[in-house]
């Protein structure tokens, strides 16, 4: 947590796809949770992932945060209604009423569009915590605007798979990204983009490439990399994953360690 702070994250999603999320069980999400809230105290935004499989768990975790009043919760998009508009807006009609003061939705059917805009627009308007919008469809940045347009920009959103078209995003005027590393690297892209230094967000988005490029090939490679880019860095004593449906290989090896130099490179970064 303190590594991301330093380089300049103001905010953090606990337990989403990315923390192995479906491995975990409910009490060791509880216990992330109130770990994460005792180390930033205070420093940073969270929001409490309530991802899950069945409802229950769903409940349990959001439940929990709004206990520990870290009353912002992200869920996806129950993957069983199969994409019916009157089964999403009644089941988030009831989840809000949890109590949490912001609610994120995560739009997430990895080779999809994911939910309609006009439901997006509906849920905004009607239940009052939906005030986050996390977007990671196939295509995302037609929808960023789309979203953005309908809402009139008051709707926030964000991305995180789609972070190849960073630059992209940015100019549709999402508001956050969420990566899983380089955390300091983002923040420089976000900062100069800010400031108006739009080439210069492009020169230091083009420096983040060549790592989106091995790392998104699939989730279960982002997920082993990045255990190995924070063993490296002396964060993480383990590489070990829960379950990864996709083989690391020693060709993945070597090209991790290669990316890995080269982001020590980039952040100017020693062993100490």
């Amino acid at each position: 947590m303190d590594f991301h702070i330093r380089e300049g994250a103001v905010g953090f999603i606990v337990g989403a796809r990315a923390s192995e999320v479906y491995t975990l069980k409910t009490s060791e999400r509880k216990e992330i949770l109130r770990c994460v809230r005792t180390l930033t105290q205070g420093r940073v935004k969270l929001f409490a992932s309530a991802t899950a499989h069945a409802n229950r768990d769903r409940y349990f975790v959001a439940e929990e945060a709004v206990k520990m009043c870290s009353d912002s919760v992200l869920v996806e998009v129950p993957e069983e209604f199969g994409g019916n508009a009157t089964e999403i807006l009644e089941f988030f009609r009831e989840f809000a009423k949890v109590g949490m003061t912001t609610l994120m939705i995560q739009d997430l059917p990895w080779q999809g569009p994911g939910m309609a805009i006009p439901l997006i627009a509906q849920m905004f308007e009607e239940i009052e915590p939906c005030r986050c919008l996390k977007v990671e469809t196939v295509p995302a940045c037609l929808k960023y605007t789309a979203v953005l347009d309908q809402t009139r920009g008051r709707l926030h959103v964000s991305g995180g798979w789609a972070s190849l078209q960073l630059l992209e995003a940015l100019d549709r005027g999402v508001g956050a990204i969420i990566p899983t590393g380089m955390t300091g690297l983002f923040r420089r892209v976000f900062e100069a983009f800010a400031h108006g230094e739009r080439d210069q967000a492009r020169d230091l988005y083009r420096k983040l490439l060549p790592v989106l490029a091995f790392t998104q090939q699939h989730l279960d490679i982002s997920i082993q990399f990045y255990k190995r880019f924070f063993c490296h860095r002396g964060i993480f004593s383990t590489t070990s994953v829960r379950a990864a449906a996709i083989l690391y290989d020693s060709v993945h090896e070597r090209r991790a360690q290669e990316l890995m130099d080269y982001s020590d490179h980039l952040d100017g970064w020693k062993p100490s």
